[in-house]
């Protein structure tokens, strides 16, 4: 997988400092047979860019668990619901390397929700941050808990784009290449923030 740090031909992706990429390069030798994974982050109320990086943080503080790229920071319309009834969203998208099993990463991006009390009593509700596993190695599962890859990160142009910043040659197992899902969908309703920065755990 391409891990995004040597995407320079991008101005857009901001270059990680050698000593980042070297203190996340000898962690990894700490997870014994790690799977990649591709999480999905979006935050609408409050200071939304703090809470972004908060919760990448925490994931980076989590055992058996390392961050390994972090994409560009895009705004965009609240999605499934009236533009005028939300705040926009901000939207980022991650891949780290775990050695947790699907079900524990998901606990962990609940628990990482509640702590910046995300509340869940509207659906399409704004939220204070929403933390989705979007791929989980090749996984593909159908359980209703947690459905890998998530059910519909092919149809959201929010999630390809930063996701295709972050790995060009990323696939959706069932769904084909992010590049081409992306440029069948367009990107009407996105704007990128290049004057908002969310940064790897140090």
């Amino acid at each position: 997988m391409n891990n995004g740090m040597n995407a320079q031909s991008d101005p857009t992706v901001q270059p990680v400092p050698a000593s980042v990429v070297e203190a996340v390069d000898a962690a990894d030798v700490t997870l014994s047979n790690p799977k990649w994974a591709v999480v999905a982050l979006g935050a609408n109320l409050g200071n939304r860019l703090e809470t972004l990086q908060g919760a990448i943080d925490a994931l980076g503080d989590t055992p058996g668990l390392r961050v390994k790229a972090v994409s560009p920071v895009y705004e965009t319309e609240p999605w499934g619901v009236d533009p005028a009834s939300q705040p926009s969203y901000l939207n980022a998208v991650i891949s780290v390397k775990t050695t947790l099993p699907p079900s524990s990463l998901l606990e962990r991006g609940h628990a990482i929700e509640e702590a910046f009390d995300r509340v869940r009593d509207e659906h399409w509700g704004p939220r204070t941050i929403d933390v989705d596993i979007l791929t989980y190695a090749d996984v593909v599962s159908a359980d209703p808990v947690l459905t890998l890859p998530h059910p519909g990160a092919h149809q959201r142009a929010f999630v390809l784009a930063p996701w295709n910043d972050i790995d060009p040659e990323a696939q959706i197992p069932g769904h084909g290449p992010v590049s081409a899902l992306l440029a069948a969908l367009g990107r009407e309703g996105l704007t990128q923030r290049p004057d908002l920065e969310l940064r790897l755990p140090e």
